[in-house]
């Protein structure tokens, strides 16, 4: 058997490092007055013989696997990716690792992913937003699993919460566009189905509008999946209308994106022509020609906080069962005064 196929044990460390396996033990629970001599020393050991401790055991001895799950629908969209860096960053900083699965917004899949996260052994999970099925919460209260849901502002005993308002900057986006003199105003927005998110988004950009008494008939709001190309074509299908939307809000950056290219393809200018706004204020959103108008998502920070408030759940800290971040919208360059006011001024 070679070194490098040879599976080396606990004693095997403390024989190369001529310490007692007690020692050894200390400096990989990283138990409290541990010199850092002795630190070195078993590090050096372990390093010379590529040492892993073996998972199960270590987890009977500590009481803990040291593996969070993070459950979020897809990682297509970069703002999840955004939390994800962020959470994972502030986790390895507490030494627990990461384990992430995508249900791609099919909430049974979401169960299914659940359970086999909790087999596989985690010590906490986090779950985006608000829209689960009842199996997800059974599953956590059964197998005693802290947890924490993100991405939303509901406030329920059931589901402790660190998330954003998503339907007040919708409506203040669509507020934006009603002061700037827009009328005739277009949705292109995700599926609302199993998308707590996409729903409170809508419902901010109706309120707003039917506040104005503007009324946002069916054939104004494109539902389509997320994705540049996704948002192009949904433009493509508003500007068959009669007449044509003057400005359009976007339940997401990226299909902002993606109505804002398939505009100047067609030689819409933006805003003069055609305003446009997003949901997320991804780092492309500031580089667009011109600057996408957007809400900006807290999306690395929000990361951060689930990472030290779940860990302080674990330990059995008193936390805040609701914590609510700011989400500004932020005005550029994609929105712009209605033609028809523009011209007349």
């Amino acid at each position: 058997m070679t070194k490098s196929s040879q599976r080396f044990l606990l004693e095997d460390v403390a024989r190369a490092a001529a310490v007692s396996t007690a020692s050894v033990s200390r400096v990989l629970n990283n138990a409290p007055h541990v010199s850092e001599r002795l630190r070195s020393r078993v590090q050096a050991a372990i390093d010379e013989l590529g040492y892993v401790p073996h998972g199960t055991a270590r987890a009977l001895a500590t009481r803990r696997v040291g593996a969070i799950a993070a459950l979020v629908p897809t990682l297509d969209n970069p703002i999840f990716s955004t939390m994800i860096e962020g959470l994972e960053r502030r986790l390895k900083w507490h030494d627990y690792r990461l384990l992430i699965a995508t249900y791609h917004y099919d909430l049974q899949d979401e169960v299914e992913a659940l359970r086999g996260m909790i087999q596989q052994g985690v010590d906490g999970t986090i779950l985006v937003g608000h829209d689960h099925l009842a199996e997800t919460l059974r599953l956590l209260a059964l197998h005693d699993v802290p947890y924490l849901s993100c991405w939303h502002a509901t406030r329920d005993p059931d589901w402790p919460t660190i998330g954003f308002e998503n339907a007040t900057p919708a409506c203040q986006l669509a507020e934006h566009l009603v002061m700037l003199g827009h009328r005739d105003i277009a949705v292109v927005c995700a599926p609302t189905t199993s998308n707590d998110r996409a729903r409170a988004r809508l419902k901010g950009f109706r309120q707003a509008l039917e506040s104005a008494g503007i009324s946002l008939a069916p054939e104004h709001v494109v539902t389509v999946e997320y994705g540049i190309a996704e948002g192009s074509l949904a433009l493509e299908r508003l500007m068959r209308l009669t007449p044509r939307p003057s400005a359009i809000l976007c339940g997401n950056d990226t299909l902002a994106f993606g109505v804002m290219l398939a505009a100047q393809k067609l030689g819409l200018r933006i805003p003069e022509d055609l305003s446009v706004t997003g949901f997320d204020d991804l780092p492309q959103a500031r580089f667009m020609t011109p600057a996408l108008t957007t809400v900006a998502v807290p999306a690395a920070d929000i990361g951060t906080c689930l990472a030290d408030t779940l860990v302080a759940r674990m330990k059995g800290q008193n936390v805040p069962h609701y914590q609510q971040m700011e989400a500004p919208i932020v005005i550029r360059g994609s929105t712009g005064p209605a033609p028809d006011v523009a011209t007349s001024s």
